[in-house]
Parts: structure tokens; sequence; C-alpha cells
């Protein structure tokens, strides 16, 4: 694999942050609750996190679900979650804000990132819904984010190529364009030769049986009866290290 490529998996647990590290990605981003998108997880997982690793370890910072125009105490919980992984061995932070027109919230982006130094910023998929790409790109590259997690405005960055490569054209190096969303070991070769991107996010999951004996399957605690309580979805080091050998020969 080219040095300058890089694999980021997106660990919905300590587990499967362990797991991707297993299978050779050089970076994670930790999350709670993937089902809503990613939202900050634990302190306990953060920290035991960042004891057990030894790549990169970076967490989002989303106190809910749902859009990504936040309240004044919702923004103050964010900062105390920066603080929290800045004390404990935390490589960056994974944010995003929107105003309710779909703008960049330039104001709070540009102090989150202050907070969050010396660690890395990477804006995520907010950027997504935001009205106007490329404006939207201006204006996170002059918050002093260091990397832009986006699907290119699609639901699956296989769908967004087209706007990802004009993105990393105008980006001209100034921040990291990193395309993430639906990729997988069948169509990550074909993202890269169209976009020319050198990182990627990517899940890579398994699903794990529940070690329950008993099962009452007539409950869902979540309410979504399309999601299966009685398996675990965990980071496949396995399918990692299938990525990590396409890439070598890029």
């Amino acid at each position: 694999m080219s040095s300058k490529i890089i694999l980021e998996i997106c660990a919905n647990s300590v587990d499967s942050a362990l797991m991707a590290e297993k299978g050779g990605a050089q970076r994670v981003e930790l999350c709670d609750n993937i089902y809503e998108g990613g939202t900050t997880p634990s302190y306990g997982a953060i920290k035991i996190a960042g004891e057990k690793l030894n790549i990169e370890l970076n967490i989002i910072i989303r106190p809910r679900g749902g859009d990504f125009c936040y309240s004044d105490l919702e923004f103050e919980i964010m900062q105390k979650d920066i603080e929290f992984a800045k004390e404990n061995g935390v490589n960056g932070v994974v944010i995003g804000l929107l105003h309710p027109d779909g703008c960049i919230d330039i104001k709070r982006t540009k102090q989150l990132v202050e907070l969050a130094e010396p660690m890395s910023v990477t804006f995520h998929r907010a950027f997504d819904v935001s009205n106007e790409p490329f404006q939207a790109l201006d204006d996170i590259i002059d918050c002093g984010c260091d990397r832009l997690l986006t699907s290119g405005q699609k639901n699956k960055a296989y769908d967004g190529v087209d706007l990802l490569k004009n993105l990393i054209e105008k980006a001209n190096n100034r921040i990291i364009i990193m395309p993430g969303s639906g990729i997988n070991e069948a169509n990550i070769q074909e993202i890269y030769e169209k976009t020319g991107a050198t990182e990627f996010h990517v899940s890579l999951r398994k699903n794990v049986l529940s070690k329950m004996n008993y099962k009452n399957e007539d409950i869902n605690m979540g309410g979504i009866p399309q999601i299966n309580e009685f398996n675990i979805s965990v980071t496949d080091s396995d399918r990692v290290q299938k990525m990590i050998q396409i890439l070598k020969k890029l």
C-alpha cells in the first residue's frame, strides 16, 4: 500500500477499534449509536480505547442523533467532551455544526477547533446536508479543520464520486478530503481511481451472535424490529486486512 493512503475504520465499540488495529488500519473513529449516524462514546470507552490502542484514535463529538443545529446546552456538552478527549490520549476529534439554513456554523466550529488543539479536527458528514458544497468547503477550511469526511452529498460515496473529485481538486491540498459511507472491498479501487482520494473511511463489520441462550424475541428494546438485538455488529479484522491488501496494489 502506498504510504500516502490511510485507512480509517468507523469503530462502534472498543472491541471494534481493537479489531481494526489487528487488521492493519492506521486510524479509528470511535462512535456510539451507529444507527443514529454516530454519537459521542462514553468516557469509559474513550479512556480504555486510548489506553489500549497503538494506532490513531479519533472521537466523534456529537451529543445526539438528528440534525446538526445545536442548542447552547448541547454546544457546552461538546466542549466538555473535547476537553475530556484531549486529556485522555485522543489524537483527533470529529465535529460538524450547521446553521438552520444549511450553512456551516463558522463561529462555533472555530471555537471547537481552537479548543481541540493540538488534536486534529475532522469535519464530518454534516457537510453532506449543507446547502452549498463548495462554499461549505471553503468555510470548513477557514475554520482550521484538517480533514473533511464526506460521501459527496449522496447516501453512498460511490454515488458521490463526481463531487468528491471536484472537492479534492478545489481543496488543492488545503484540507484532506476523506470519502466515507458504503465503501467496501468491491468498490474502493474504483472510488480511488475516480477521485484521487488518499484517505478512506470504512466500516467493514460482521455480525456476531449473542451469547444469550434465552431469547425473548417478542421484545425490541429500541422499538425497531429490523435491528436484531441478538446480533452484535463488530469490525471484522479479516475484512480490514483484505482491504489493506487491496490498497497495497494501488
